[in-house]
C-alpha cells in the first residue's frame, strides 16, 4: 500500500501527516493530501507520489536578445549555419565516405580557433598523426586547435569538462562507445546514448558540439532517426565523386533557414568556397544543343542556375530505360505521362536519360517545366536559345503553376547574362530590366509555341 503524504499548497513543503499550520512557511490550512503525479501503473514504473520542484515560466512577450553567433570566415559554412555558430548548439553533419566531411570540419575548426574560439577536435576513426598529416597538407598546422584520438565517451566528456572549450568536434558519432550501454560501438543503442549525452552536455555546459555521422546506402544518417531530432542542426554533405563540387545542405536548423546550401570546390589544398555557384555550374556549358535547358532554381534563400540535360533515343529493348541523375525519378515519370496524355507526345519505345549538370541535386517542383523543355528539345532535336532560362511547376491537368520567388530567379538570370525567361503566367507581375519574360498558361500552349507540337 502506497504511503500517504501531505504537502503545503503555499510553499510546497512535504509532511508525513496533516497539521493545521505549515512549519515551513507558517501559513494556516494550506496542507492537503498529495494525490500523486501518476494515477495508474505500478509504482516502480510510474512517477508515483513524489513531486519535483516547480519550474519558472515565462510568456511569449519576454524580450530576450538573440543568441550571439561566431563566424568562422568561411562564408558558405556561415550561411548554412544561419549566420554563424550559436553557443551551446548541437550540430550533426552527414555524408558519403570520402566526400570531404573531415576535411571541411578540420578547416572549420582551424578557422573558428583563429577567430578566438577554444576548439578541440576528437577523432575516433583516425590516429592523431593522420589528422596532423591532413592539417599539414591543408596548411593548417599552425592553427590553435587541440587534438585527441579517443572513442570512450566518458573520457571525452571528462576532458571537455576539464578543458572547457567553446567548440568540440566529434568525428564520428558511430565510433563513440558509452561504457554503460551493453552493445558494440555503432549500434543503435550506442549511437542514441552517445548523441543524447553529447547533446545534453552541450546544453548544460554552453559548449557547441559538431558531430560527424555516417550514412547508409540510401544516403540517410546511420543509426536511429531520433538522433536527428535531438540535435539543433542537421547538415548533409553532397556531391558526386566525378565532380569537384561539394554541396553542404541544411535539412534542419533551429537557428536559421532549412534547405540553405553552401557550395564548395574540392582542390588540392582542401575545400574552397564558391561565392557564385550559378556561374560555376554553368561554366562548362558550351554552344546550345538539343536537350540542354538552363533552370533557374531556389536553394534555401539563394537563387541557383543549373543546366538540365536530357537525351532521348530509340530503345532496342521491349522495356525502355528511364535513367535519372540529380532529380526524382518518380517526378520524371509523371512529366512523361502528362506530356503524352495532355500534349499527345508519346515517349513509348524511347530511352530517356536526364541529368543535372555539375552534380547538383534538385528537389523543388519548379524544375518541372525545365525538365519538360529538355525532354522535348532532345526528342524534337531542337535547341532552345542559349540566353533563355526556364522554370515552373506542371500539374497533372497540364496547367502551369507559378513558382515562388520569381523576382529573385529572374534577377540571378539577368546578372549572368541571360536575356529571356519562360515561366508560367498567373503569378505576380515582375519586370527585370534587360530580361524579357515570356509566359505560358498551360503545357500544351508551351509545347505548341516553342516546339511546334501538341
Amino acid at each position: 500500500m502506497a504511503k500517504t503524504t501531505f504537502s503545503c499548497s503555499a510553499c510546497g513543503a512535504s509532511f508525513s501527516k496533516w497539521s493545521g499550520r505549515c512549519d515551513g512557511c507558517g501559513e494556516w490550512n494550506t496542507i492537503t493530501e498529495d494525490k500523486g503525479l501518476s494515477k495508474g501503473g505500478p509504482a516502480s514504473k510510474s512517477l508515483g507520489m513524489r513531486r519535483g520542484k516547480t519550474i519558472p515560466l515565462s510568456d511569449l512577450a519576454t524580450e530576450e536578445t538573440p543568441p550571439p553567433r561566431t563566424c568562422c570566415g568561411v562564408g558558405e559554412l556561415d550561411r548554412v549555419l544561419g549566420g554563424g555558430l550559436v553557443p551551446a548548439s548541437a550540430i550533426l553533419v552527414g555524408g558519403d565516405p570520402g566526400i570531404g566531411k573531415s576535411t571541411l570540419l578540420l578547416q572549420a575548426a582551424a578557422q573558428f580557433a583563429r577567430s578566438g574560439l577554444k576548439t578541440i577536435y576528437v577523432s575516433g576513426e583516425e590516429a592523431s598523426a593522420q589528422v596532423r598529416m591532413r592539417a599539414q597538407r591543408l596548411g593548417l598546422a599552425e592553427a590553435p586547435v587541440k587534438l585527441a584520438a579517443e572513442t570512450n565517451l566518458r573520457d571525452i566528456l571528462t576532458t571537455l569538462e576539464a578543458e572547457r572549450p567553446q567548440l568540440a568536434i566529434i568525428d564520428s558519432i558511430q565510433t563513440m562507445w558509452a561504457d554503460h550501454v551493453d552493445s558494440a560501438p555503432g549500434s543503435v543503442s550506442q549511437v542514441r546514448a552517445a548523441a543524447h549525452e553529447l547533446t545534453t552536455f552541450a546544453k548544460t555546459n554552453g559548449i557547441s558540439i559538431i558531430m560527424v555521422g555516417h550514412v547508409t546506402k540510401e544516403g540517410q544518417i546511420a543509426g536511429p532517426r531520433v538522433v536527428e531530432h535531438m540535435v539543433d542542426t542537421v547538415l548533409y554533405f553532397e556531391g558526386e565523386r566525378g565532380h569537384q563540387f561539394r554541396i553542404l545542405r541544411a535539412v534542419k536548423n533551429r537557428f536559421g533557414p532549412a534547405d540553405e546550401i553552401g557550395v564548395f570546390e574540392m582542390t588540392g589544398g582542401g575545400l574552397s568556397e564558391v561565392r557564385n555557384p550559378s556561374a560555376l555550374f554553368l561554366s562548362e556549358r558550351g554552344t546550345p544543343s538539343p536537350g540542354s535547358v538552363v533552370f533557374s532554381g531556389i536553394e534555401g534563400t539563394r537563387p541557383v542556375l543549373v543546366e538540365m540535360q536530357a537525351l532521348v533515343a530509340p530503345s532496342p529493348h521491349s522495356q525502355p530505360r528511364r535513367a535519372v541523375v540529380g532529380w526524382d525519378s518518380s517526378r520524371l515519370a509523371m512529366i512523361l505521362a502528362v506530356l503524352e496524355a495532355r500534349c499527345g507526345i508519346p515517349f513509348a519505345g524511347l530511352d530517356v536519360y536526364l541529368n543535372v549538370a555539375g552534380g547538383m541535386k534538385i528537389s523543388e517542383p519548379a524544375a518541372d517545366l525545365a525538365v519538360a523543355a529538355a525532354l522535348l528539345s532532345a526528342r524534337e532535336d531542337t535547341a532552345l536559345p542559349a540566353d533563355t532560362v526556364v522554370f515552373g511547376e506542371i500539374s497533372l491537368s497540364g496547367a502551369l503553376r507559378p513558382a515562388p520567388q520569381t523576382e529573385n530567379r529572374l534577377k540571378e538570370a539577368q546578372k549572368l547574362g541571360f536575356t529571356a525567361a519562360i515561366a508560367p503566367s498567373g503569378g505576380k507581375s515582375v519586370a527585370v530590366e534587360g530580361l524579357a519574360l515570356r509566359q505560358a498558361s498551360d503545357l500544351a500552349g508551351f509545347v505548341g509555341e516553342y516546339f511546334g507540337a501538341g
